[in-house]
């Protein structure tokens, strides 16, 4: 079944902009497990306008789910924090400086020595590795060159062309990307602008996604829904009917 990782940067962002500790993100953190998810993933980003670097270490120590950090590998400020923390999983995103959200997957036919170099890094201190691609099989076929053990799916296509009403085509190139990632032995996850609605067709039909990392519409919906009945409307949303 496909795990569900809540991004808590909302969380962060909210907190940051009054300058104290309400919403406690550790109390959030700790009330997600509890409510259901199956992991927790944050993005620190250089300027610290959500996630802090503290924060990581503050997790690390108190929650008892899976511990996911994405980021970008090129920032050394970066992989000494996965390093200094050791979670389960690292997910490297190719952000560039002030990015407002993440937009692109990596181009791991170019950046393919890099990538093969840094993964190396992470998978001697025993964290697992997960690269963010776009649908493309050239993108998967050099992913699974990289040692990295999983692909994250970029799904902001696949929730635009949902939302037009054009769900057969917005799907088609993840099952293909999928799918050979699968025969070339790579794990996959997905993440990006996936909400409630979205969700179950993603899962129908790529029902061999080990995780997705939610952040954005869980924490929206949240607003209005209550955090748990929230949480476990999105755990529903992942089971195959």
């Amino acid at each position: 079944m496909t795990r569900l990782s809540v991004n808590i940067n909302k969380i962060a962002t909210l907190r940051n902009s009054r300058g104290g500790n309400n919403p406690d993100l550790l109390k959030v953190a700790l009330d997600c497990e509890r409510f259901g998810a199956e992991g927790i993933t944050v993005h620190p980003r250089p300027d610290e306008r959500h996630i802090r670097y503290q924060d990581v270490y503050d997790l690390k120590q108190n929650i008892h789910t899976e511990f996911n950090i994405e980021g970008n590998p090129k920032e050394q400020k970066f992989v000494d924090l996965v390093l200094a923390n050791k979670p389960h999983q690292v997910t490297l995103v190719p952000d560039t400086l002030g990015q407002l959200t993440s937009d692109h997957g990596w181009d791991t036919i170019t950046e393919q020595a890099y990538l093969k170099e840094i993964i190396a890094v992470f998978k001697k201190a025993g964290i697992r590795v997960s690269i963010f691609v776009d649908p493309n099989e050239k993108m998967v076929e050099a992913a699974a060159t990289t040692g990295t053990d999983r692909i994250e799916l970029y799904t902001e296509m696949y929730a635009k062309q949902f939302a037009a009403g054009n769900k057969a085509i917005a799907i088609t190139p993840y099952v293909s990307a999928a799918a050979l990632a699968k025969k070339l032995g790579l794990g996959v996850n997905a993440g990006h602008d996936l909400d409630r609605f979205n969700l179950p067709y993603l899962i129908q039909s790529i029902p061999g996604i080990d995780e997705v990392s939610i952040g954005h519409a869980l924490i929206s919906d949240a607003i209005y829904l209550g955090l748990e009945n929230t949480i476990q409307l999105y755990k529903r949303a992942l089971t195959i009917s």
